[in-house]
């Protein structure tokens, strides 16, 4: 499947197949692509059903006798370098590890030379500096042909001084860079208190967890011996690093521009003692939040820093706490064969709690018996997955009592409201041996939502109210989203699980559906904070207000069904490009994928389009394209960390979402109340 364009460069309908009118042989038998089938409905809901128990039964063979669900974790080539290039600073990289990842690093690189951050993607700079140091490491040669193209490419593209902030500091720890040309990140920003701007629980926990480390690095500006030059990544090597020229000093950017300056003089001025306080500090916030697996937060890049901060201070490689890091490292790699040869690729997080919540709602959608063996292991392991101790949400919410969950496996002080949410509505789902057990759970669970909410009404992703405009501006946070401001698509679902609660009519809840009204696009769509994008939070927002009690003829809904059939691609299905995070021309265009076509007809079908064209166009494209084993393939990242800047593809949303929708479009939609969720006769 390929997006075009037209001749301006404007997205237009993808083009996928089969075609419209056509037909594909599937496990299930011949579906026509183009509608209902040759016998109407009853023929396509039988279609349906089949596809939806091969897809069951795929999922159900791939649970954890643990009871949890896992997909791999897919986002780009930077997360494999950075592994090589921690190694070589640590002095640690061996030859098998070199060799896997230098090949899995090798089968991402395009015809033109370049990597991107995402499949069908524009070539990345940033990434491919990255991906070609990292062959340098692994033994390729600069005239080799496929450096030759990388190199020249980057080159075009303004060479390494046109990086991130973070390749150049990858770069400065092996004297690549210079770190005087780097943005300064002072460790004395921990003895901020939470009031005063920039303060570090300003930034999202992910940022947050990664400047506190880097703080300490950019402090230290250790240099290890290169192990070559990179003169052929610079557009001029006899001048690296041109001016950048100053924003307007009225300006904002102008400030924080000139406020770098001043930061890059106390670098050589600072006390001693107070920087020597102020690293303690860091290191000791830094250990205080190392998880029971020795990662950090979950999640690959602080882990990293952390690792690196610590060692700088004199922590050996011995020592507990680098030990268990390094070995929570190794956990990020996913091994597989490429002709026989080992192909190893880093995953930057783990999302078990997140896929297994949604793997227990689309079973029990799809008509699995509610105290089936299969949902009441996965029920036993998220309830054993509960946080309830405090965690840095606390700093803004003292008073509120613990009860969230995470994404991951380890990682006691970041759970986020968007698990809890689906969390519980996949645990009222399960008929579960011990009742109390599990209504004591949800309980905690929705207490510490609620106690979440942002003064504006709507839920962000981990933290209350972390919507300071300062942290985006500083020069150093050029690599994402560092702040988490409420989104429409966490606040849908936790709409949604209120719904299921039986409190629709909670305040709060109340509040979240005047804020999801007011934060409609004009087009009838909604933004997609945490998935690609306009259809993912159109597919959020639409089960949650009619959960929530608002009918399928209310305006919004009614806007939302108008844009999405507008969408709908030729084949049937829904596709959207990561583009539209930069151009909303793409909003709702691209080649169709299994897990957006689910989210639009998730939509549809709670708005009451179940027998409308668009929906029995939509699920003829899901039973068509779905393989002998059950499974569909997507290789386009659906998946969002920071939008545009960091894609992932879920290699379990091409499951568990079209289960889901089959299962609602067969079995009807679950029924909100007091009760739970309840299957709709």
């Amino acid at each position: 499947m390929t997006a075009t364009t037209d001749g301006s460069g404007g997205p237009v309908r993808a083009e996928a197949a089969p075609a419209a009118g056509t037909a594909r042989e599937t496990g299930a038998g011949t579906v026509r692509a183009s509608g209902a089938g040759q016998d109407g409905p009853r023929d396509l809901r039988a279609a349906a059903a089949l596809a939806a128990d091969r897809a069951a039964q795929h999922l159900l063979d791939r649970q954890d006798p643990q009871g949890w669900w896992k997909g791999d974790l897919e986002t780009n080539v930077t997360m494999d370098a950075e592994d090589l290039l921690l190694r070589q600073f640590l002095g640690i990289r061996d030859e098998k590890t070199t060799d896997a990842s230098a090949r899995f690093v090798r089968g991402q690189q395009r015809e033109d030379g370049t990597w991107a951050s995402f499949y069908g993607g524009p070539g990345e700079l940033s990434a491919t500096v990255e991906a070609y140091v990292a062959l340098r490491l692994a033994g390729d040669r600069p005239d080799d042909p496929h450096m030759l193209r990388a190199a020249s490419w980057i080159r075009s593209q303004g060479g390494i001084a046109a990086t991130r902030v973070f390749t150049r500091i990858w770069l400065a720890l092996f004297g690549w860079w210079k770190w005087e040309d780097l943005p300064e990140v002072p460790p004395e920003v921990m003895f901020l208190p939470s009031w005063v701007p920039l303060n570090i629980y300003d930034f999202g926990c992910w940022a947050r967890q990664t400047i506190v480390p880097l703080s300490i690095v950019s402090a230290k500006r250790p240099v290890r011996p290169a192990p070559f030059p990179l003169d052929e990544l610079h557009t001029d090597p006899d001048r690296p690093a041109p001016p950048r020229r100053l924003a307007p000093a009225t300006s904002w950017d102008g400030f924080f521009q000139r406020a770098d300056k001043a930061l890059h003089l106390y670098h050589r001025l600072a006390p001693k003692r107070l920087r020597r306080a102020a690293m303690n500090s860091a290191a000791r916030w830094i250990v205080e939040r190392q998880e029971n697996d020795g990662c950090w937060g979950g999640i690959q890049p602080p882990a990293v820093y952390s690792v690196i901060a610590l060692h700088l201070l004199g922590y050996d490689l011995d020592h507990p706490v680098l030990r268990a890091g390094l070995e929570s490292l190794d956990r990020f790699a996913v091994w597989s064969e490429q002709d026989g040869r080992p192909v190893r690729m880093i995953e930057a997080c783990q999302s078990p709690v997140w896929d297994t919540c949604l793997a227990t709602v689309a079973l029990a959608d799809a008509g699995l018996p509610a105290d089936h063996p299969a949902l009441v292991r996965a029920a036993d392991w998220m309830l054993s997955e509960q946080i309830v101790r405090p965690g840095d949400w606390s700093v803004r919410r003292p008073e509120l009592g613990p009860g969230g969950w995470a994404f991951e496996f380890h990682n006691d002080n970041y759970p986020d409201i968007d698990d809890t949410a689906e969390v519980v509505l996949a645990l009222r789902r399960v008929r579960h041996p011990d009742p109390v057990r599990l209504e004591t759970a949800v309980e905690r669970g929705v207490r510490w939502t609620l106690g979440m909410q942002s003064r504006d009404g709507a839920w962000g992703a981990f933290d209350a109210d972390n919507t300071s405009p300062f942290p985006n501006r500083l020069p150093f946070c050029d690599f994402g989203e560092v702040i988490d401001p409420p989104s429409a698509d966490v606040t849908a679902h936790v709409v949604e699980m209120l719904a299921y609660e039986g409190q629709a009519a909670h305040p709060r809840a109340r509040r979240g559906i005047e804020w999801l009204l007011a934060h409609q696009e004009p087009c009838g769509a909604w933004f997609g904070r945490w998935g690609v994008n306009y259809v993912y939070g159109t597919g959020s927002v639409v089960p949650a207000l009619v959960a929530a009690g608002l009918p399928g003829s209310h305006p919004a809904v009614r806007r939302a069904v108008t844009w999405l059939e507008s969408v709908q691609n030729e084949d049937g299905g829904w596709g959207e490009d990561l583009r539209s995070y930069r151009d909303r021309g793409w909003a709702g265009r691209g080649a169709s994928t299994a897990s957006q076509t689910a989210w639009a007809l998730l939509a549809l079908l709670a708005a009451g389009e179940e027998d409308g064209e668009a929906v029995a166009r939509g699920v003829a494209w899901l039973t068509a394209t779905q393989r002998p084993d059950g499974s569909w393939d997507e290789p386009y990242f659906t998946g969002t960390g920071f939008p545009w800047d960091f894609s992932i593809n879920y290699h379990l949303y091409r499951q568990v979402f079209p289960l889901t929708a089959l299962g609602r479009f067969v079995h009807g939609e679950p029924v909100a109340g007091p009760a739970g969720a309840r299957r709709a006769t």
